[in-house]
């Protein structure tokens, strides 16, 4: 169990709370299931209508689902979940150990409660002759002498829906009243026999149940006993969170209670999800099985969106603060040495043939690209926003022996307004901000160079975020070079390059990609 919070944890470890960890745990969420290890179908030698599955004994099912959620990341404990309280966004949920857990979302699949009605030796048999479901159980029993405790109007549909598995069949009205003309008649057209008189105890001999013995002491002898069982929701989790069992009718009788949800689990306390029969007091295994996937879904879709709210939070937090002063001090004082010392490749392509002059080196940063330039003649003005890095740049000018040749200015380049016409060659590489303000800056540069000067810009290509680079995802802040160049007004610039050039890199796994920059020449018309 780890210190932080869990992204689910998932109260009750049985078919439904397995299958939804799972599918969080294959979504990658992170999961925790509590499990008291108290199954409701534990007295089941086996489990059937499962496709795939069908005859296999619940334990091994479980078993089998805990490895499975294990394979994914996802983790399983063994202990009783007791309240849950909603702390920090989340939810604090306590053991009867002590120990607490924390989760972003609750998926709660504690299951029901058969409470059974109170037949001396009637428990003992649970599970095994005892029953109450056809579907899971009336294979096994099919053409044997099948009794049916009556308990109310439901039992009269019992008696007709067990006759589908077994021509022996028995009404004990125990203590029900005896069924109307019409009821009677059906229930003789079907070969159904009433037995009248309260139920006493179960008979059972050699480990088997041979009858039940009527208050009058008479045995009636069954093979199987079938009992209609309260089924009560074990909701004492869900219920310190507020939300109250409803009563759930079948027949006009009241068989027990739920928690409500809609279909995809969700109940009326915001962030808390239930599956299975805490949901669904008739669900079967593969039934509640699949509402824990469908749970599973909702819940991921309902972080997914969550999640999205909080990246665009910090997206734009990280907009408006990524460009400020003090951001750049502290990227720059955080290490040694932000950049590679060397200059730009591109400025040194271009460059390289370019007749001395006067030069402005935009967000200068640690000074490469400005002293390259002053070691081959150029009188350069170094602008950036950081003043460590321009003592850096300064740093680097002077062991170089160019520091005459520099002047280092401290300026914010979203504001600061460079003097038109006063510069051979303006030089911005890497400039990424937002599009209006980055058009407004690009403007300002151009108005900058002088008549027969050079403006080159370079930045990442917005190509390069389909690749492994690891860029920064600001799409907004990338740029072409045709995008700059269409800014431009032909009639006063000669556009010498505006392409997207390759160059080989290798991302952060190793691996060998292709990036491409954005590249800009243009001459100003003299």
């Amino acid at each position: 169990m780890t210190d932080g919070m869990y992204d689910v944890v998932v109260v009750g470890g049985g078919p439904a709370g397995l299958n939804g960890a799972l599918a969080l745990a294959r979504a990658r969420r992170s999961v925790l299931v509590v499990d008291s290890g108290e199954p409701r179908n534990a007295p089941a030698a086996h489990m059937h209508n499962y496709l795939g599955r069908d005859g296999t004994p619940p334990a091994d099912l479980l078993a089998d689902g805990r490895e499975e959620v294990a394979r994914y990341g996802g983790e399983v404990v063994t202990g009783r979940a007791v309240t849950a309280a909603r702390q920090d966004g989340g939810f604090l949920v306590t053991l009867d150990d002590g120990r607490e857990v924390r989760a972003r979302r609750l998926l709660v699949t504690t299951g029901l409660t058969d409470e059974l009605p109170d037949v001396p030796g009637l428990a003992g048999r649970w599970g095994r002759e005892v029953l109450t479901c056809p579907y899971c159980h009336g294979w096994e029993v099919r053409d044997q002498r099948i009794g049916i405790l009556a308990a109310g109007p439901i039992s009269t549909h019992q008696a007709h829906l067990w006759r589908q598995w077994s021509p022996h069949v028995m009404l004990l009205l125990h203590q029900a009243p005896a069924p109307g003309a019409e009821e009677a008649e059906r229930l003789a057209a079907r070969g159904i026999t009433v037995v009248e008189g309260p139920v006493a105890a179960v008979e059972v001999s050699g480990d088997r149940l041979t009858g039940v013995r009527l208050a009058s002491g008479e045995v009636v002898g069954i093979d199987a006993l079938i009992v209609s069982p309260r089924l009560t929701a074990r909701a004492g989790v869900l219920e310190s969170l507020g939300l109250k069992p409803v009563e759930v009718e079948m027949g006009g009788q009241t068989i027990g209670d739920r928690i409500p949800a809609d279909p995809t689990g969700a109940t009326a306390e915001p962030g808390v999800w239930v599956a299975g029969n805490v949901a669904d007091p008739r669900a079967q295994v593969i039934t509640s099985a699949a509402a824990g996937l469908s749970a599973g879904a909702a819940i991921n879709a309902d972080l997914v969106a969550e999640d999205g709210r909080v990246a665009v939070e910090a997206y734009r937090q990280q907009i408006g603060t990524l460009f400020e002063e003090a951001a750049w001090e502290e990227r720059y004082r955080s290490r040694p040495a932000v950049w590679s010392g060397r200059p730009n490749p591109q400025l040194v392509t271009e460059a390289t043939g370019l007749a001395p002059g006067r030069a402005l080196d935009v967000g200068s940063g640690e000074g490469a690209d400005a002293v390259w330039l002053a070691e081959r003649g150029w009188r350069v003005t170094a602008a950036d926003i950081s003043v460590t890095a321009l003592e850096r740049g300064a740093g680097h000018a002077a062991a170089a022996g160019v520091a005459d040749r520099v002047e280092w200015v401290q300026a914010d380049l979203r504001e600061h307004e460079p003097a038109e016409g006063a510069y051979d060659l303006v030089s911005s590489q890497f400039m990424h901000l937002p599009g209006e303000t980055r058009r407004r800056l690009f403007a300002r540069l151009a108005a900058a160079v002088a008549p027969g000067g050079t403006l080159l810009i370079v930045g990442h290509h917005p190509r390069d975020l389909r690749t492994t680079a690891n860029r920064m995802h600001f799409p907004d802040m990338m740029f072409t070079a045709e995008e700059v160049a269409s800014s431009l007004d032909p009639a006063a610039w000669e556009v010498l390059a505006a392409e997207a050039r390759p160059r080989p890199a290798v991302d952060p796994e190793g691996r060998d990609i292709t990036l491409h920059d954005a590249v800009l020449v243009a001459r100003r018309r003299p």
